[in-house]
């Protein structure tokens, strides 16, 4: 891509930045994460922080933050040198930072959870009535004796955005901010920043949803191995010219071939199973039908028994009632391990912790879901080279940026993780593949890679599932679509035939399926 606009635009602010950097560079052992990176942010301006998985956007704003230090290179709010210790330097340097995963306690209401995270000691009284206030102004609403469990993943943004405002920041970085939200909570979370923008307070904006940033940021500065490849006004550019600038070549839409199905794989019947979790969502009465070749989309805000799906299919839970069967046998007493030898696989939402052991390697990773499918094991020894080998080639071909099948699981950052574990699930040649939030954190080029990789895998004739909160991508690669509300189902329908207003009535569970 060529052009000959300006890069930072044609209106240049003579004030001095909120925050500006210059020579940022931070190395991991022999892989180099920022390089000389530059960067300024004007007050009152909503600043995209763009680039690939392992680009060096978590690293930077880690560094902004106080999570980490540079090895070299300067910071300065405004014009004074600034180079936090810990994060509870940076906020008394009046910098928040909403993370992409909350940090609540689900047992707790939301007065508790926001005074256990506050710097600053106020009277019980106070807080309450700064959480009321504070909320109401910026469009939160929060009652602070409502239970965290109860609440909604925008709900629960709330908390972490109203806990930062009560600090004051001047500027606050979001990470993925809208990766939980519906469309409605999404429009809600814009006017928030709009107001916050205007009052002065800058905003540092990480996402992979371009289409957002178009409609959100005025500028962008966009990473790539680590470098600044460019700062740009986001009005001059298309948002294929920024994923093409993110990825440095253009960005390939999906293809699909052949719509061919064949008969029905899974057949679910009357199925409740009961949530783990305390403030979960149960399943209750779901029927459901799919065929080798089909693609089907489940959509839903998250919270709405997506979990509980999972752990009833992948058979880490029995049903507590109704009838799983697959190629027309019952399979509801099956483990996960016998599950996955009759070909059904699944990629669950957590990739810490539940689709991954952090503190494993890679190639061990590996070994421990794939064992039997993959024959790693032989009379009782491990095949390492063939372990390490499946592991290589899960890296390669789904484009992990990591050392080799030897780094540890939470070395790797939250997307590159996705691309890992979606691959190693995807080349097992699955009859049936369960995935949840497939595309969660990646970025466009990686996302349409999954998304293709998917499409591949149903005109090869695998039968998939796909939850996720994303509609685009799920009216993109689905065959048919349905929502998934307080834990029942609605009808799938075709998506060819599906509008905006039939897909909100689904969402919004008009059409459930008694």
């Amino acid at each position: 891509m060529t052009s000959t606009r300006p890069l930072t635009g044609t209106r240049q602010s003579q004030a001095i930045p909120l925050l500006s950097l210059s020579g940022i560079t931070k190395s991991f052992s022999n892989i180099v994460a920022n390089s000389n990176i530059k960067l300024s942010l004007n007050h009152g301006e909503i600043h995209a922080l763009l680039g690939e998985n392992g680009a060096g956007k978590s690293t930077l704003v880690k560094i902004i933050y106080g999570l980490i230090s540079a090895d070299s290179g300067e910071m300065y709010i405004s014009n004074t040198k600034y180079r936090p210790k810990n994060p509870k330097d940076a906020r008394k340097n009046r910098i928040g930072m909403v993370f992409q995963h909350f940090s609540l306690f689900n047992a707790m209401n939301v007065y508790e959870n926001i005074a256990v995270g506050l710097d600053d000691s106020f009277s019980e009284l106070d807080l309450r009535y700064r959480i009321i206030d504070l909320s109401k102004k910026y469009g939160l609403p929060l009652n602070p004796n409502d239970v965290v469990g109860n609440l909604s993943a925008g709900q629960q943004q709330r908390i972490e955005i109203v806990r930062c405002l009560l600090q004051s920041p001047k500027l606050l970085i979001m990470d993925e901010p809208t990766s939980v939200l519906n469309p409605m909570e999404i429009e809600q979370l814009f006017n928030t920043l709009r107001k916050l923008a205007s009052e002065g307070t800058s905003i540092l904006y990480i996402s992979h949803k371009l289409n957002e940033v178009k409609e959100l940021c005025n500028r962008a500065t966009v990473l790539r191995g680590g470098k600044v490849i460019r700062t740009c006004n986001i009005k001059d550019y298309s948002t294929a010219e920024i994923a093409e600038l993110m990825v440095g070549n253009s960005v390939k839409a999906t293809v699909r071939t052949n719509k061919i199905f064949g008969e029905t794989l899974l057949k679910i019947q009357n199925l409740y199973q009961d949530s783990e979790d305390p403030y979960g969502i149960s399943i209750k009465n779901l029927n459901l039908e799919i065929k080798s070749g089909q693609i089907l989309g489940i959509g839903g805000v998250s919270g709405n028994g997506q979990e509980e799906l999972m752990t009833a299919l992948s058979g880490e839970l029995k049903p507590k009632k109704g009838k799983i069967l697959f190629n027309g046998s019952l399979i509801n007493s099956l483990n996960s391990e016998e599950r996955r030898s009759l070909g059904i696989f699944s990629a669950p939402e957590e990739r810490l912790g539940h689709a991954a052991c952090p503190d494993m390697t890679l190639s061990d990773n590996v070994l421990i879901t794939c064992s039997k499918t993959a024959n790693l094991t032989k009379y009782g020894f491990i095949q390492k080279d063939l372990t390490k080998n499946l592991a290589q080639n899960i890296i390669s071909k789904f484009d992990v940026r990591t050392k080799d099948f030897s780094s540890l699981a939470s070395s790797l950052s939250g997307g590159n993780l996705q691309k890992f574990v979606v691959g190693r699930e995807l080349l097992q040649n699955p009859k049936l593949l369960v995935i949840n939030q497939p595309t969660w954190g990646v970025d466009a080029a990686a996302a349409n890679f999954i998304r293709q990789a998917i499409i591949n895998l149903a005109e090869a004739g695998t039968a998939v599932i796909i939850i996720s909160q994303d509609l685009d991508e799920l009216l993109e690669v689905s065959d048919d679509f349905t929502a998934l509300v307080s834990g029942r189902i609605s009808n799938p329908r075709p998506v060819g035939d599906l509008g905006l207003k039939d897909i909100g009535e689904m969402m919004s569970g008009t059409l459930l399926d008694d």
